[in-house]
């Protein structure tokens, strides 16, 4: 199972698109194999701080390990499957 937290800012553009863009990843390459928890660091900015998060969007795959971050809207697909280990999965 892949679990992802996704940390945004609140309705911002590029919140909204990195939100839809991982749905989008993951219900194509890793359906129903895949939690995603969002966090608005709005609305919990202890939680952005103990998790070293200073940019929005970051996502971040906690699961399987190794742990691997990413800033931006997620929007190019294959850079973002190889950064997040996942490539072999799209072959």
């Amino acid at each position: 199972m892949f679990k992802f937290r996704l940390y945004i800012a609140g309705d911002a553009l590029n919140s909204a698109q990195a939100v839809i863009n991982l749905k989008a990843l993951c219900r194509t390459h890793l359906a129903n194999r895949c939690e995603i928890e969002i966090v608005d660091v709005f609305r919990e900015p202890k939680r952005a701080l103990a998790d070293s998060i200073f940019m929005t969007p970051t996502l971040i795959k906690l699961a399987p390990l190794p742990d691997r971050r990413i800033v931006g809207t997620l929007s190019q697909t294959q850079p973002i499957l190889q950064a997040l280990g996942l490539d072999t999965l799209a072959a």
